[in-house]
């Protein structure tokens, strides 16, 4: 986690108009190889924070024609997509936004994988706000 947090301080401040200011719990993932996939999907569709991806591969010896277990992603506007082995030591970095919807293809081995989040401060501190002013609203129209 350590190194990760190194590669995005770095590249901080030349992401566009992201500010980086923190990041999710890893999140660690096991498909148990019977054919275990996850849905076409975006990780931030509805501006939470989250600008950043990454996901660490952690499978030894992978085989992508026998395992399988590919990410596929989906750049938005794009004719074409781009296929993810996910190999041992690997780190994949990508847009958490609708610009890379994105699958794990059927496993046929055990796969493993961590995830973290890492936030923009400004979509971070305007989806916190949303939601207190959501809860708050809520609170009002249950004590009336």
């Amino acid at each position: 986690m350590g190194r990760m947090d190194d590669i995005i301080r770095h590249c901080n401040g030349k992401l566009g108009n992201y500010s980086i200011n923190g990041r999710t719990k890893a999140m660690v993932a096991c498909y148990p190889g019977n054919g275990a996939g996850y849905v076409k999907h975006v990780d931030n569709p509805n501006q939470d924070g989250r600008c950043l991806t990454c996901i660490y591969y952690l499978n030894k010896n992978w085989n992508p024609k026998e395992h399988g277990g590919v990410l596929r992603i989906f750049p938005e506007g794009k004719p074409y997509v781009a296929d993810i082995q996910p190999l041992f030591d690997r780190l994949l970095v990508f847009w958490s936004d609708r610009r890379n919807p994105h699958e794990v293809q059927p496993s046929f081995s055990t796969r493993y994988a961590i995830t973290v989040w890492y936030f923009d401060s400004d979509e971070r501190a305007q989806a916190k706000k949303r939601f207190r002013d959501l809860t708050a609203s809520s609170a009002q129209e249950s004590s009336s």
